[in-house]
């Protein structure tokens, strides 16, 4: 298999950012890329950094043809949904996302990878983020109870060997702002109503609601997404990063479709969270973007 880039997989960050970048130019697809393949992921002593860069499908199929999945495309329409819900699409050409065990270490690196490609790519979008007691969502709920295990997710989100773009994944990247006021309203039992599970312990209710949030994204329905989401935003306003990984694009737009109630059932947890971003992004696998750097000085 493939070498994925280890970012992907690697949990226990504690500070995360991700900067979305625009061409400056179309022409100057292939130097991007060979710009980004020349990125280094910073180490020292007291610890580094994760960079796991994505890139618009439509950019890497140009650059790249023999190494990108088949039928995958930008998120350039929005999703629509019941009672005038609306996911919108907000994509970008590029995605870095670094993350480390502070957010020094995150901080120097992403000015210094923004620097690196200021005169290829103007930075559009930064959110940063950051690890809520671990595991938990704002809502305060354990977020990602549905992972595969590390054992087996590679094999479940990665595209699979012999297919064109093998090691890579399809990214899934949305912010969501939370509706603190109506959702803390809300007494406890309410919001496991909404969610589907317990709060403590993150147990599936047995009578969970078909418009609760663990009902409207089933992985056994719709397919394996492993889920890297984080809180971002200020004690004024706040959300949810979300960040799924799959080996093909179906399972995450049929998630969202699920989601916006286009089977006629809305996810229940929308009336207290809004999408304001949206964009699917494709990360190479580690080989394949390591095929496009400079070569080394003579």
């Amino acid at each position: 298999m493939a070498i994925p880039q280890t970012g992907i997989f690697a949990l226990g960050n504690l500070a995360h950012t991700y900067l979305e970048f625009d061409l400056r130019d179309p022409a100057m697809t292939a130097p991007l890329v060979t710009a980004v393949a020349d990125l280094s992921e910073p180490r020292t002593t007291m610890g580094g950094v994760n960079l796991v860069t994505g890139f618009r499908p439509e950019l890497w199929s140009e650059i790249a043809p023999d190494r990108s999945p088949r039928d995958l495309h930008g998120f350039v329409e929005p999703v629509i949904g019941m009672e005038g819900f609306t996911m919108p699409a907000t994509q970008h050409d590029l995605v870095l996302w670094i993350a480390g065990g502070s957010y020094d270490v995150v901080f120097d690196a992403a000015l210094g990878m923004i620097a690196t490609l200021d005169e290829l790519a103007v930075l559009v979008e930064e959110v940063v983020s950051w690890s809520y007691h671990r595991d938990l969502d704002l809502t305060g709920f354990i977020d990602g109870t549905e992972n595969p295990s590390l054992l087996v997710a590679p094999q479940d989100v990665l595209v699979p060997p012999n297919l064109p773009g093998a090691g890579g994944s399809v990214l899934l990247l949305q912010k969501w702002v939370h509706d603190a006021a109506a959702w803390g309203a809300l007494s406890q039992e309410e919001q496991e109503r909404v969610i589907g599970r317990t709060k403590p312990g993150s147990v599936e209710l047995p009578d969970r609601p078909v418009s609760s949030h663990v009902a409207r994204t089933d992985q056994d329905e719709f397919g394996t997404i492993f889920r890297r989401n984080t809180p971002y935003g200020s004690v004024r306003e706040h959300g949810t990063v979300f960040v799924g990984f799959s080996a093909e694009q179906t399972p995450l737009a049929t998630m969202l479709a699920s989601m916006a109630g286009q089977s006629g059932v809305r996810d229940e947890l929308t009336r207290y969270s809004t999408p304001l971003t949206g964009a699917y992004y494709f990360v190479p696998s580690a080989e394949d973007v390591l095929a496009f750097a400079s070569p080394p000085p003579a």
